[in-house]
Formats: C-alpha cells, sequence, structure tokens
C-alpha cells in the first residue's frame, strides 16, 4: 500500500528545492517582527541582526514540531511555523510602556513562554472547535485567509519601504509584474518538476532580472558573518509582567482561532481532512513552539497561511518538503551569510510571486464552498456576512480605531473575526430551530425565489 501524499518522501534534490521554495515564500513574514520591534527598543545593527537570526532559527524548530511531530505534538502535515505578525503591535506596546528599554525583550519573552505555556495546556479543549467547521465555516475562512495575504503581495510588489520616494514605482510595478508573468509562463509551458518549482525559478528569474535595475542589493550577503549561534537568553533571562501576560495570552488565542483554520484549509486542500486530535495536535506545536523559542531569543510562533497557497498551488503535499524547508531555517539562524541570500531577493519579487500564492488559497477556499450547499439561501448568508467582516480591517483599516487596544488585537485580524462571526452564524442559521427551516432555499435578497430550479427566476443582472 503506497504512503499518502502527505507522508511520502521525495528525492533529496527535489526535497531541497521544493523546501527553499517555502522558505522564500515565508522569509518576509519572519524577518519583519524582530525588525520592527527591534527598532522600537532601538538595537543596534548586531543586536537586530542577531535577533532576525534567532527568529529563523526557532521559526525552524517549530516547523520541525509541526511537519515531524514528537508524541502527541505536531500535526505532521506540510505546515510551516513561524513569528506571528499578530503580536507585533503588543510586542511594540510593551516595549513603548517600558522605561529602561534593556528590559522590553525580556518581558516580552517572560509573556510569550507564559502563553505558550497556558496554550499548551488548552490545546485539546481548544481542538474541540473542529465540530463547528463544516464546509460553509472552512471554505469560509479559507478564503479569507487568502484574501487577506493579498494585500501584503500587493505592499510587497510597491516595494520593501512605504516612506522610500520610489515606493509604488513603475520600475517596482514591473519587476513585479514580470515575475507573475515567468511563474504563470512556467506553469503554463512546462511540466514535471520544473513546473512544480515554478515560484522558486520565478523567484530567482525576477531577482536576476532586477540586477539591472539597481533593485537587487548584495549588501545583506557581504556584511553577515558566516556562523552565529542563537546563545540563549542573549538579551537577559525573562521577566515576568503581569499586564504583558495578559497581553501576549490575548495573542495567543488569536493565534490559535488562526491556526485552527489554517489547519482545516491545509487538510482539506492535502486530502487529509483535520480532525480533533490532528488541530489538537498541532495547537500542541504551535503552542510549545512558542513557549520554547524565548529562550534562544525568539517570539510568538504560528502557522503560515502563504505556504498553504504554495502546497495548493504546486500540490506538492510531502510534510517532509517542509520539514526541508524548516531545516534551511535552521541552518540560516546558525549562518547569517545563509540567511542573507534570501534577503538578496527584491520585495518586488516577492510580490509578484506573491500573487500567484495568495490568490491560489483564496481559490482553494471558493472550491470548498462550491461544495457546501450554496443553493441554501442561509448558507449564502453566513458565507456573505462572514467575508464582510472579515474583509473589515482590509478595506477600512481604521474601522475598530475607537475599542481598546486588547479588542483591536483580536478585531484587526480578518482570519479570526470572519471566523467567529462564520461559526456563530452557522449555529444559529442551520443548527438552532433546525427543524423549522431546514427546506428553507430562498435567496436572502429576494424572499419566496428559489436560487435554482425556480419557476420564475428573477431576470438577470447585467
Amino acid at each position: 500500500m503506497s504512503a499518502h501524499p502527505v507522508d511520502e518522501k521525495l528525492p533529496a534534490v527535489k526535497m531541497a528545492t521544493t523546501g527553499l521554495q517555502h522558505v522564500a515564500a515565508m522569509y518576509a513574514g519572519v524577518v519583519a517582527p524582530p525588525l520592527i520591534v527591534g527598532a522600537a527598543i532601538g538595537l543596534s545593527a548586531t543586536d537586530l541582526t542577531f535577533l532576525t537570526g534567532a527568529c529563523l532559527f526557532t521559526a525552524g524548530l517549530a516547523t520541525f514540531l509541526q511537519t515531524l511531530g514528537i508524541w502527541k505534538i505536531g500535526a505532521r502535515l506540510p505546515f510551516v511555523n513561524g513569528v506571528t505578525f499578530a503580536g507585533v503591535a503588543p510586542m511594540t506596546a510593551i516595549v513603548a510602556s517600558t522605561d529602561d528599554k534593556s528590559d522590553a525583550l525580556p518581558i516580552i519573552f517572560g509573556a510569550v513562554i507564559v502563553a505558550g505555556l497556558l496554550g499548551f495546556i488548552a490545546a485539546p479543549f481548544f481542538s474541540k472547535m473542529v465540530r463547528f467547521f463544516p464546509p460553509v465555516v472552512t471554505g469560509t475562512v479559507i478564503t479569507l485567509i487568502g484574501i487577506s495575504l493579498l494585500p501584503v503581495a500587493f505592499g510587497w510588489a510597491q516595494g520593501p519601504n512605504p516612506a522610500a520616494d520610489d515606493y509604488g514605482s513603475s520600475t517596482n510595478l514591473t519587476l513585479a509584474a514580470i515575475t507573475l508573468l515567468l511563474v504563470l509562463l512556467l506553469r503554463r509551458f512546462t511540466r514535471g518538476f520544473v513546473k512544480q518549482i515554478a515560484v522558486l525559478l520565478g523567484l530567482l528569474g525576477g531577482t536576476l532580472i532586477a540586477i539591472p535595475f539597481g533593485v537587487t542589493d548584495f549588501a545583506p550577503v557581504a556584511d553577515a558573518s558566516v556562523i552565529g549561534f542563537p546563545t540563549p537568553f542573549h538579551f537577559g533571562a525573562p521577566q515576568l509582567q503581569l499586564a504583558a501576560i495578559i497581553s501576549m495570552c490575548v495573542v495567543m488565542v488569536v493565534s490559535m482561532t488562526e491556526s485552527t483554520a489554517d489547519m482545516l484549509a491545509l487538510g482539506e486542500i492535502v486530502d487529509r481532512p483535520a480532525d480533533e486530535r490532528t488541530i489538537a495536535a498541532g495547537l500542541r506545536a504551535d503552542t510549545l513552539g512558542s513557549a520554547i523559542s524565548p529562550l534562544f531569543n525568539g517570539f510568538m510562533c504560528s502557522a503560515f497561511a502563504q505556504n498553504i497557497g504554495l502546497v495548493a498551488m504546486t500540490r506538492i503535499r510531502s510534510r517532509y518538503v517542509v520539514a526541508a524547508g524548516g531545516g534551511f531555517l535552521v541552518l540560516m539562524g546558525l549562518c547569517p551569510m545563509a540567511a542573507s541570500l534570501i534577503a538578496v531577493v527584491p520585495r518586488p519579487v516577492l510580490g509578484g510571486a506573491g500573487v500567484v500564492l495568495f490568490g491560489s488559497v483564496a481559490a482553494s477556499g471558493i472550491q470548498t464552498l462550491v461544495r457546501a450547499g450554496l443553493e441554501k439561501d442561509n448558507n449564502v448568508l453566513i458565507v456573505a456576512v462572514s467575508l464582510a467582516v472579515g474583509i473589515i480591517p482590509i478595506s477600512a483599516p481604521e474601522f475598530y480605531h475607537s475599542f481598546p487596544e486588547t479588542a483591536r488585537i483580536v478585531l484587526d485580524s480578518g482570519i479570526s473575526t470572519g471566523c467567529v462571526v462564520a461559526v456563530l452564524l452557522n449555529l444559529v442559521f442551520n443548527h438552532l430551530g433546525k427543524d423549522h427551516d431546514a427546506a428553507d432555499v430562498t435567496h436572502p435578497m429576494e424572499a419566496g425565489e428559489e436560487l435554482t430550479g425556480s419557476p420564475h427566476p428573477s431576470p438577470a443582472t447585467p
């Protein structure tokens, strides 16, 4: 009996190149939080490089936990873990409220350790939420994940620094478009292994094309050290501060909600649906990885949704490929020069590839929604309202500006809010009073008419 594609071990070269694709897709997301937090603290260039390398190293360890697993820890799916961006706002708030900035990182690390341990204990209870995720909910959440990630790709396409004069320039947008075109051409006119690593080849080609435009910067490679190790407690022993712990616990709840949605999405894509046991194991890996991360000077870890798009597009479902990507992350953490090679890829080039990756996630969500029974107006309403709520942070970023900072941690995550709304609406419309409206298949905007098979269909709108 052949192994499931998730458990398939590919040839070494294929494993390495496809694993490197995953690193390229998530690299910017891993290094952004330490750069932002480090800049807020005022770290020196040396310490900032150290902090970034530590986050790469701990992301690799967390990815090992998730893909390979030990005991009841790890979803054992092609699931990439790294620093969650949800923690950036609270961490910078902690920095701002700390008088002695040298204490900021120890306070953050202490809060993350406590939040991680509490999350580990809560994982089996949190995983019971899986029963509240039928296809109408999972399809909505998967679609939201893709939609929420697309602005990241559009931001990358414009350039690395919004304050720079060339941000959104025709040069940057052209490079993004060329990279997108390269990926599409490779996917359309090649086959086999070359087709599967189209994103990596597109990134390589886009980087080479960017050289004459002066966008490719090789300085990080020249300045980087060959060997470095994230010495434990480099910035000091963890400190426990109640306000910081509460703040990071809220982030942990948000992170666990998004990870649950991501595992359900990935389970659908790789044809190994994530059940309660899988989600519990995956959440244990998330939370344990987060608890361990500060020991090596890293931040809270969570699932990286952008890599789900890569799995969906390439159809390479092996968890060992992602584990190989985790190996690259560990090596980058130990070898700053290796880490700097990925940093050479210009942000607009990443943006062009990101359009394909993140759009693929949204497309996978739509495929799931097709199976969700959208001929029933109840389900149409669930999808409509959940998508609308989930898109608020994207379309109106200041919508929740008057809410407390703690509440905004949750509300500013469209994936989390959309997920919660979809679960609640599914309970209200498809469970409460089920016998009363089970046969109700009317259009939500036109009572009394059916969506399909109606003898009096509504006239087509232009």
